[in-house]
């Protein structure tokens, strides 16, 4: 609830002005019904008129259902504006708090990409439509509140009568807010795996079809899909039986009020006309129970909807940061950001009544020197211990699941940590996910990854930066020949994912898209596995020669650790050895074996080449 509140009052002004539209859209039809009164009374004699005033009155009465039509086309129109504003505040809050907010993201977002994206949509529409609700229950209200009085002057039994079947719609209504609830939630939960599921499905179509297992992949969608049409059935009939419950009053009220209103009518009391301003208004007092009954159900779908979308928010921010700020432009562009130097790391995210962030060290302070102690993350990583000064290249390898992406994860704030310390420059940084940021720090990831879009806009996501930097930056990835053969150049759209590219290409746009942010640490995570050993050999000589000064590493590649000033070897996620590569091969066996594995894997690449 109170997140509707709040998602109205963020602009009041459009709210306001698209619920005085849709009230007159209620309201029109009491005059309808009086006038379609007076109507029927001249006709059948209950009142003395004239044919004229007669034709007067029935031209009103087509001229107030013009005027209803005309409202609700401008209603519509003008309303729709405040749904997508308030849809595009809820997406907007949720996505500046994953990528801003202090704290790593990836201990809320769900399994899957397809899982978030479901509840971006249908999350979202569900608790803008509860807050939209209110509108269509305030009219209805209004109408019962000046129609019930009208009929209660006709004939008041015939109008208690009426109101009866409505009061037990609103406690079936309650009655079922918690059944409701419980299938909604599951259904959205079914709902989303197979979104998620889906998306897989396009993801590792390769795979699937080199393995075989496209029959199998089908049937478990259509398992999947099974359990989700059985929960949506399940939702919908609970929603459904509730329409028809609300659906069914008015049928009982028409028939109510025939039964009641033929004895009355024989009796001269009961009009033709009062019978038609009793039967034009059964249909609008019925909207009360059913808007009753639909806030009633779409209040427990919202209280879902808010819980999910507020799952993937900073575990420090509430519900009142779904609905915070007002800046949503409809029409006009946003109002220019003030500038910024170049390389400033961005300002975390702070909601207005959030407790103050802790204290980090100053932005404008270079690296000299990166240090962690007792880096601890459950099950993959125990006490590891980190020293990375400025100008050197430090290379962290080990065997697969040694935990070495888990380390520069941890290091970055991408995983939480269980314990364990970071530190720039010797103060401590509380929340290393909003602090080690471009242009501090620079991730080039063990997965690349590419959007269809151009080459220069993979390169910059935004960076205010020119089309010689992205150039220099690709020179440093070792780029220039391909970049040269591409007729488009830095305008070569890349496909989804970069399927465009070769495999090697697109570690080394993801390695440019990392160092055209010019930061004062390079990461890089095993990015150099597609690349051919001269091209390797290349890439990290003009990265050391060139670019950043300092530079960590995940590879086991032998370029890598030739270059490195100092080698950290994990094993099982703790360190195993720690030094330059010639003291380790004599003093680390494990250092050994990965060195001797890698010598054999390399010669046997050129073999093959």
């Amino acid at each position: 609830m109170r997140v509707a509140v709040r998602l109205a009052a963020f602009d009041l002004r459009r709210y306001v002005v698209g619920a005085l539209l849709w009230l007159p859209v209620h309201v029109i039809p009491l005059a309808g019904g009086l006038v379609l009164q007076r109507v029927l009374d001249q006709i059948s004699g209950h009142q003395d008129a004239t044919l004229r005033a007669t034709l007067w009155w029935c031209a009103a009465f087509v001229a107030v259902e013009l005027v209803r039509g005309v409202v609700i086309v401008v209603a519509w129109t003008y309303g729709v504006y405040w749904w997508t504003a308030a849809a595009t505040l809820l997406r907007a809050n949720v996505l500046r708090s994953v990528l801003t907010a202090r704290g790593p993201a990836a201990a809320r977002l769900p399994h899957s990409s397809g899982e978030a994206v479901a509840r971006l949509r249908d999350d979202v529409a569900d608790t803008v439509d509860f807050t939209d609700e209110s509108v269509s229950l305030m009219g209805t209200t209004l109408f019962a509140a000046a129609a019930l009085p009208i009929m209660a002057a006709v004939d008041p039994v015939i109008t208690l009568v009426l109101v009866l079947p409505m009061v037990a719609v609103g406690v079936l209504s309650r009655t079922m807010r918690r059944a409701v609830a419980r299938l909604h939630r599951r259904a959205r939960r079914l709902g989303a795996g197979v979104t998620a599921y889906v998306g897989e499905l396009f993801g590792g179509v390769l795979a699937l079809k080199t393995a075989g297992a496209e029959a199998a992949a089908l049937e478990r969608l259509r398992a999947q899909n099974r359990r989700r049409r059985d929960a949506a059935v399940r939702d919908r009939m609970a929603t459904d039986l509730l329409d028809a419950a609300t659906t069914a009053t008015v049928e009982l009220s028409v028939g109510l009020v025939l039964l009641l209103a033929a004895p009355a009518m024989r009796g001269g009391g009961f009009t033709v006309g009062d019978l038609a301003l009793f039967t034009s208004y059964i249909g609008w007092l019925t909207a009360l129970p059913r808007s009753i009954g639909t806030a009633l159900y779409r209040l427990p779908q919202a209280a879902v909807a808010t819980e999910r979308l507020t799952a993937l928010m900073a575990p420090h921010e509430d519900t009142g940061a779904l609905v915070r700020g007002t800046d949503v432009w409809l029409r006009d562009d946003p109002p220019p950001a003030p500038p910024q130097p170049r390389h400033a790391p961005p300002a975390p995210s702070q909601p207005r009544h959030a407790p103050p962030a802790p204290l980090q060290p100053r932005h404008g302070d270079p690296l000299r020197v990166l240090e962690a102690r007792g880096l601890t993350v459950g099950g993959r990583l125990h006490g590891v211990d980190l020293r990375i000064e400025r100008g050197s290249f430090t290379v962290v390898t080990g065997a697969v699941g040694a935990g070495k992406s888990t380390l520069v994860r941890a290091l970055l704030g991408l995983l939480p940590l269980d314990a364990g310390t970071i530190s720039w420059n010797g103060v401590p940084v509380a929340d290393p996910g909003t602090f080690l940021v471009p242009g501090r720090t620079a991730y080039a990831g063990q997965v690349p990854r590419l959007f269809s879009a151009t080459l220069r806009e993979n390169l910059l996501l935004g960076l205010p930066a020119s089309d010689d930097d992205a150039r220099r930056a690709l020179e440093l990835a070792v780029f220039e020949r391909d970049l040269a053969a591409m007729p488009d150049g830095l305008g070569t759209v890349v496909g989804p994912r970069g399927v465009r590219l070769s495999g090697g290409q697109v570690q080394r746009v993801t390695a440019a898209r990392a160092l055209v942010r010019d930061p004062d640490l390079l990461v890089v995570d095993d990015l150099s596995s597609a690349l051919d050993v001269e091209t390797e050999r290349l890439l990290w000589e003009r990265i050391a020669g060139r670019g950043p000064g300092t530079v960590l590493v995940v590879s086991h590649r032998q370029a890598a650790l030739e270059r490195a000033d100092q080698v950290i070897v994990l094993d099982r996620g703790r360190v195993a050895g720690r030094g330059r590569l010639p003291e380790l091969l004599e003093s680390c066996p494990e250092m050994r074996r990965l060195w001797h594995a890698e010598l054999i894997a390399e010669a046997e690449e050129q073999a093959g080449d």
